[in-house]
């Protein structure tokens, strides 16, 4: 484990308590997470600069964002989080992003937003484009990065917005890499979801971008989902943990996507 991998569970875990408790001190976070107090301070200093959290003494307090989410989009499991940390690396610092809707691609912005190599000059910031509420409503806390967020109806289940607003947005932007969260994966369907209002608003981001990355974990590979983003050919990339099927991986890697399992 990469000691950015590891303070990124370290930073998930606290939002999850601070969540839970709507407070931490820093000998109780040191407590529960078993590090000292100086890594601790150092930690709660950076939720701080990243507006996810608000500092006191000793201790922090949560913003709205981290009472707002369900836990799901809250913590992630370990392979969710190589997927993002990895996925966030492979993206140039000054580049326009699209990320849809999910708890993997809100992984992914998390660990973008966390990078510390991020220009800070307002003329050459990484830009994020998202449909997704819960994505916009974070990221535009961040100083360092410009947030766009599409317009359009908003489904409860995912907070992604769909629709022709957001199709219409879309028609005016153009993006260097879209990061996709996908329901299913594989070589025969492509990239897949389970609704197919969502599925058009994906698809015209992965037509709108120069380069497409799937995210996903392992389970992905073994399902299907009613409706395509886009064909398997059309995948730059597939971010996906070690636990996947290594027959499936080598059918999706015949078919020119280039795999990388982290």
């Amino acid at each position: 484990m990469t000691a950015a991998t590891d303070r990124s569970q370290r930073w998930t875990r606290l939002l999850e308590l601070l969540a839970e408790a709507g407070r931490l001190s820093v000998e109780e976070a040191a407590e529960r997470l078993g590090v000292s107090p100086a890594t601790i301070r150092r930690d709660f200093t950076a939720l701080a600069d990243q507006q996810l959290a608000t500092r006191t003494h000793g201790g922090i307090v949560a913003t709205q964002v981290a009472y707002d989410l369900p836990a799901r989009y809250r913590s992630g499991d370990a392979a969710k989080q190589r997927v993002a940390e990895y996925t966030a690396g492979l993206v140039d610092p000054a580049e326009v992003v699209g990320l849809n809707g999910g708890t993997t691609t809100t992984a992914v912005a998390r660990a973008l937003a966390g990078r510390t190599d991020l220009p800070t000059s307002a003329d050459n910031q990484m830009t994020i484009v998202t449909n997704a509420l819960n994505i916009a409503g974070e990221l535009v806390l961040r100083p360092h990065l410009r947030t766009i967020c599409l317009g359009g109806m908003a489904r409860r289940e995912s907070y992604e917005l769909h629709g022709p607003l957001a199709e219409l947005t879309l028609a005016e932007l153009r993006l260097d890499t879209v990061i996709l969260g996908v329901n299913a994966i594989s070589a025969e369907g492509g990239a897949q979801c389970r609704h197919l209002d969502e599925a058009g608003i994906n698809a015209e981001m992965a037509r709108r971008a120069r380069r497409i990355i799937v995210v996903a974990t392992a389970e992905k590979l073994e399902r299907t989902a009613l409706a395509r983003i886009c064909p398997i050919e059309n995948i730059d990339i597939l971010v996906i943990d070690t636990a996947a099927d290594p027959a499936e991986i080598a059918l999706i890697r015949a078919a020119g996507v280039r795999v990388e399992l982290v």
